[in-house]
C-alpha cells in the first residue's frame, strides 16, 4: 500500500504530461497511423513502428512516446477490418477473429461484428493499462517466477486449444496441428544447426517460413479463390446489420466473457515471448468452453469476437511490464518499441521504474487513452467500411491479392515469399475444402518454434539438476506454476474433446465422394513419413528428437484415419469434401483455373518483376474475368498500381525484381 501512495505524485504527473495540447497532437498522429497500417494485412505494429523510428532522433520524449504508443496500442484494434470484411487475418493477434467475424459479415452482419469487435478492444484495452497501473510495481517477482518450464507449459497451453477447434473428427485436429509443427520446424534447427526438410540448393528454406505467410496463406488465399469462384459480393445479401449500435449492445450483454478474456490477455502478454501468437486461440478457447450453447461457433457467433477482441488489445498493457521492468521485448512490436525508446534516451528496465516512475506511467495512460481515441475512430468507420462487403467481390479480389502479396514479401524481400505464399495458399485451400481445421494448423505452426526451444532448454537444465539430485530436478520441473498450468492444460483438453463435435469452426461440410480425400490424406502422411525420416538422419539428438516425435504422433493419427477411411462408408465425416455440396461445389467458375490468374501473375513475376507483372495482371484481370470495360479497367487498374508504389515508398521498401531486371536498369518502382 506504501509503495501504491508513493507512485501517486508519479500518476499525477503522468497525467499531466499526456493531456497536454502537443502529446495528444503526437498521440492522434500516432493512432491515424497506426489505423492505416493495421487496415493492411501482414503489417502489424512492426512495420509501423519501423516507419516512425527515423523520426525519433531529436525528439521530446514525451512527444515521441505519445507517437509511438499511438501507433503500437490500435494496431491491434484496426487489424479486425481485415480479419472481418475479408476472412484475412489482420496480424497475428487476429486470426481467432476470423472464426466468426468473417461468417459474420458473409450474413450480412459486418457493422454489428466490427462494432462489438472494437467496444471488445476498447474495453480490453483500458482494462490492461488499469491492470498495469498497479501491477507495474509488484510485477517484478511474477516475471522473475516463469522459467523454462513454466513457459514450456504455457506452449503446451496453447497447444490445448487444438481440442477445442478439432471440429466433427479430433483426430483430423490433432493430424493438422502436427503437420502445422512440422511446417514450423523446416530450415536450421536453433539448438544444433542442423538443416531439416530443406537443402543449401533452396537457400530460402534454410530460415524456415514466416509467420505472416503461413497466416496469409492458410486463411487469405482460400478465402480470397473461394469468394472469387463464387462471383457475388461478401455479404450474402445488401444489408449490413443493425449497424453499430447492435455490436455494443453484444459487447454489453457478454461483459463478463470480454472481463474474463482480458485478464488472459494481461496475463499472457506479461510473458515474454508469446503475446500476440497465442493470446487470441487461448482467449477463444476459454470462450468456446465457458458457453453453454456451442452451436454457432465457427458460423458466425458474436461471443467468438468479443473475447479474442478482447484479449489481444490487454495483451499490449500486459506486454510493457517485461518490455519496461527487464528490458524484455514482449513481443515483436515491443522490440522495436525498445529501439524507440533507446533512441529518445530512456532506458528500459528496473532503473526506469525506480528513477523515472512518472514516464512510466506516461507510457501506461498514453497506452489507455490511444485505445480510446483509436476505438472511437474506428466504430465511427465501421458502418461505411463495413459496405466494402456489399460490392461484387471480382472488383476487390486484384486488390486484396495486392496487398498480401506486398504484404508477404516484406518477410525477406525476396521473389520466394510469393511462391511460398502461393504453395501455402493451396495447402489451404485443400485443408478447407476436406474439413481439416486450418485454425488446428496455424496454431501448429504458431508454436513449433518456442515449443521446441522451451522442450530442448528444459531437458538440458533438468538434466543437469537430475545429476545433483533427484529432488533438485523434480522441483525444478514440478513448480507449483507447472503443475498449476499442467492441471488448466488438462482440463482445457477433456472438456474440449468432450465438446469438439459441436464446433464447427469451418463450418458444417458435405460427404459423397471417397477418392480425393484418400488421395490428400495419403500425401499429408507421406509428407510425415518424409519429415521423420529426414529428421533420423540428421546428426545431433536436439535436432531430431521434436520432428520426430512430431511426426510420430502425426503418422500414428493419419494411420488411424486411413483405417477409417478403408472401412467407412462414403456419407462417413472422415470424407468431407466440399466440392460435393455447397457453395463450392454450385460455384460458377472452377478452382484451377481461378488459381490460373495468380500463378499467372506468380510467373510474371519472375519474369517483369512485381510492379510490371502486377499491372498486366490487373488490367487483364479487371477486363476479361471482371468484364469491365477499358475505362474502368485502366482506372481501376492505375489506382492499383499508385496505391502499391504510395505505400511502398511511404515504408521505403522496394518490390520483388524479376529476370528482366537483371538485363535493363530500370527505374523504382520497375526496378
Amino acid at each position: 500500500m506504501e509503495t501504491l501512495l508513493a507512485a501517486l505524485p508519479a500518476l499525477g504527473e503522468a497525467f499531466s504530461l499526456i493531456l497536454h495540447p502537443t502529446q495528444i497532437m503526437y498521440l492522434i498522429i500516432g493512432v491515424v497511423l497506426g489505423l492505416s497500417v493495421g487496415v493492411f494485412p501482414g503489417l502489424g505494429g512492426i512495420a509501423g513502428l519501423s516507419l516512425v523510428l527515423p523520426f525519433m532522433f531529436g525528439m521530446d520524449p514525451v512527444s515521441g512516446l505519445a507517437l509511438m504508443v499511438g501507433l503500437v496500442a490500435v494496431v491491434p484494434t484496426s487489424d479486425t477490418f481485415a480479419s472481418v470484411l475479408m476472412g484475412i487475418p489482420g496480424s497475428s493477434a487476429s486470426q481467432a477473429t476470423v472464426l466468426d467475424g468473417f461468417p459474420m459479415a458473409r450474413k450480412g452482419e459486418a457493422a454489428r461484428a466490427l462494432s462489438a469487435a472494437f467496444a471488445s478492444s476498447l474495453f480490453g484495452g483500458l482494462l490492461g493499462a488499469t491492470v498495469l497501473t498497479f501491477f507495474i510495481l509488484v510485477a517484478r517477482p511474477l516475471v522473475l517466477s516463469f522459467g523454462t518450464p513454466e513457459m514450456l507449459m504455457i506452449t503446451i497451453l496453447g497447444l490445448s486449444m487444438v481440442a477445442i477447434l478439432a471440429g466433427r473428427l479430433p483426430l483430423k485436429g490433432l493430424a493438422a496441428a502436427c503437420l502445422g509443427l512440422l511446417l514450423g520446424t523446416i530450415g536450421e534447427a536453433a539448438a544444433g544447426g542442423g538443416l531439416r526438410m530443406a537443402t543449401y540448393d533452396i537457400p530460402y528454406l534454410i530460415d524456415g517460413v514466416t509467420l505472416v505467410i503461413v497466416g496469409l496463406g492458410i486463411f487469405a488465399i482460400p478465402e480470397i479463390v473461394s469468394l472469387l469462384r463464387q462471383d457475388g459480393s461478401i455479404a450474402r445479401n445488401a444489408s449490413l446489420g443493425a449497424g453499430w449500435m447492435r455490436g455494443v449492445r453484444d459487447w454489453f450483454a457478454n461483459i463478463w466473457l470480454s472481463v474474463r478474456c482480458s485478464v488472459i490477455g494481461v496475463l499472457v502478454g506479461v510473458i515474454p515471448g508469446l503475446g500476440g501468437s497465442v493470446v487470441d486461440w487461448i482467449a477463444y478457447g476459454h470462450t468456446v468452453q465457458s458457453t453453454k450453447d456451442k452451436s454457432k461457433f465457427g458460423s458466425g457467433d458474436v461471443r467468438g469476437v468479443i473475447g479474442p477482441e478482447s484479449s489481444n488489445n490487454a495483451k499490449e498493457g500486459g506486454g510493457l511490464v517485461p518490455t519496461l521492468i527487464f528490458g524484455i521485448p514482449g513481443s515483436g512490436s515491443m522490440a522495436v518499441f525498445l529501439g524507440g525508446l533507446a533512441l529518445l534516451g530512456i532506458d528500459a528496465g528496473p532503473q526506469l521504474i525506480t528513477n523515472d516512475l512518472s514516464t512510466t506511467y506516461t507510457i501506461v495512460w498514453s497506452l489507455a487513452l490511444a485505445n480510446v481515441v483509436g476505438a472511437g475512430l474506428c466504430i465511427a468507420l465501421s458502418g461505411g467500411i463495413a459496405r466494402l462487403t456489399t460490392i461484387r467481390f471480382t472488383l476487390l479480389a486484384p486488390f486484396l491479392f495486392m496487398m498480401i502479396a506486398f504484404a508477404a514479401f516484406q518477410s525477406r524481400q525476396s521473389l520466394g515469399d510469393l511462391v511460398a505464399l502461393m504453395s501455402i495458399g493451396i495447402l489451404g485451400i485443400f485443408l478447407r475444402r476436406f474439413d481439416w481445421s486450418r485454425p488446428a494448423f496455424l496454431i501448429g505452426f504458431v508454436l513449433s518454434y518456442q515449443a521446441e526451444n522451451f522442450a530442448n532448454q528444459a531437458h538440458q537444465i533438468a538434466s543437469f539438476r537430475f545429476r545433483r539430485g533427484w529432488m533438485d530436478g523434480l522441483e525444478y520441473i514440478f513448480s507449483p506454476i507447472v503443475l498449476g498450468i499442467l492441471l488448466v492444460t488438462v482440463i482445457s483438453i477433456m472438456v474440449g474433446l468432450r465438446q469438439a463435435k459441436q464446433i464447427l469452426p469451418e463450418g458444417k461440410v458435405a460427404t459423397g465422394r471417397k477418392r480425393a480425400p484418400l488421395v490428400f490424406l495419403l500425401l499429408m502422411l507421406a509428407y510425415s513419413i518424409t519429415a521423420w525420416i529426414n529428421a533420423w538422419m540428421l546428426r545431433l539428438t536436439s535436432d531430431k528428437i521434436f520432428p520426430m516425435t512430431v511426426a510420430t504422433v502425426g503418422i500414428i493419427a493419419l494411420c488411424i484415419l486411413l483405417i477409417r477411411m478403408m472401412r467407412a462408408p462414403e456419407t462417413d465425416p472422415v470424407f468431407a469434401d466440399r466440392e460435393t455440396g455447397g457453395e463450392d461445389a454450385e460455384a460458377p467458375h472452377g478452382l484451377w483455373t481461378t488459381l490460373a490468374w495468380f500463378g499467372a501473375l506468380l510467373v510474371l513475376s519472375a519474369l517483369l518483376g512485381f510492379i510490371i507483372a502486377l499491372a498486366l495482371f490487373m488490367v487483364a484481370f479487371f477486363r476479361f474475368r471482371a468484364g469491365l470495360g477499358w475505362a474502368r479497367t485502366l482506372i481501376l487498374s492505375g489506382l492499383g498500381i499508385a496505391g502499391m508504389c504510395f505505400i511502398a515508398g511511404t515504408l521505403n521498401r522496394d518490390f520483388p525484381p524479376g529476370l528482366l531486371q537483371e538485363f535493363v536498369r530500370l527505374p523504382w518502382p520497375l526496378t
